[in-house]
């Protein structure tokens, strides 16, 4: 691993969530990021739980933690430079996540060709050998991608975007 490219990951780290208002709203917290794989976070709280007889958390949250980690993982494994989107995402539910419990998401970028990314991952509540979910991610650099990182760059750059006006 280069020391430089895992000091690039830990400059962004604080607007890699924070850059999404989706995942800030979720709540999401990124809990480490290396050159190859995401952990992050998504918050036990009562407005994501899904069911209200079995206190469960909402899939959908489980969802968008698991694209989400997937999508830094792929960042990370382009380089830590190149915006990306989901080309693919497959899920499959193994068992509802604990009520009370915070959900972790872990992604690996398994490979990187060209342009495209593939993410492993799984999300669980404490327990890897017991995941909620897991998933498999493939993940491109596009155009629209990279002008709007080339956009959110310059703002930050300039002071000019939300995410240079959060307060830690």
């Amino acid at each position: 691993m280069s020391d430089d490219m895992q000091a690039r990951l830990d400059s962004l780290a604080p607007f890699l969530v924070d850059g999404s208002p989706h995942a800030k709203a979720l709540g999401f917290a990124l809990e480490a990021i290396t050159p190859t794989r995401a952990v992050m976070r998504a918050p036990y709280r009562e407005d994501l739980i899904g069911d209200p007889d079995t206190r469960v958390l909402h899939g959908g949250v489980v969802t968008a933690l698991l694209d989400h980690a997937c999508g830094l993982a792929a960042f990370a494994g382009l380089g830590g430079d190149k915006a990306s989107a989901t080309l693919d995402l497959r899920l499959d539910y193994m068992r509802p996540a604990e009520p009370g419990h915070d959900v972790l998401a872990e992604a690996e970028c398994v490979r990187v060709s060209g342009l495209l990314a593939f993410v492993s991952a799984i999300a669980h509540d404490g327990n890897p050998d017991n995941p909620v979910a897991r998933a498999n991610a493939a993940f491109m650099v596009t155009r629209a991608g990279e002008a709007a990182a080339k956009k959110a760059r310059a703002n930050l750059a300039a002071g000019t975007s939300p995410i240079s006006q959060v307060k830690p």
